[in-house]
């Protein structure tokens, strides 16, 4: 974790979770659009999961790694069982992939923390 750190942030420790994105941030806002607007229309109770499975359903956002080592370590300082830091991880890593980033400054970190919270009490 600490050599992908090295070589995709410039960023010499290890660290919890990467996430890797597959596109830039005009393209995600554009096909997340177009991916959403399929989902509203008025067929959608008609919608079978292999419908939904599709391409023009689909979107991939990247991906993201997390360090199961130091996840074990946080997951006892945080109080949290091993699982519930796994969760917490992984809303982090994805709303980096959705565009959220706490460093740029506090409201970013602010927003990013709210919707985290959010996410992980509903996972719960």
């Amino acid at each position: 974790m600490r050599l992908l750190n090295l070589q995709y942030r410039g960023v010499d420790r290890t660290t919890d979770v990467l996430s890797f994105p597959q596109m830039g941030a005009e393209e995600l806002k554009s096909r997340s659009a177009e991916v959403f607007s399929r989902l509203r229309k008025p067929l959608m109770p008609a919608l079978k999961p292999s419908d939904v499975q599709s391409s023009a359903f689909s979107l991939l956002l990247g991906d993201i790694v997390i360090n199961l080592h130091k996840a074990k370590r946080q997951a006892l300082e945080n109080r949290l069982a091993f699982d519930e830091e796994l969760k917490r991880l992984l809303i982090h890593g994805l709303l980096h992939l959705l565009g959220y980033d706490h460093e740029q400054g506090k409201h970013a970190a602010g927003r990013m923390q709210r919707k985290s919270r959010e996410l992980f009490e509903k996972l719960r």
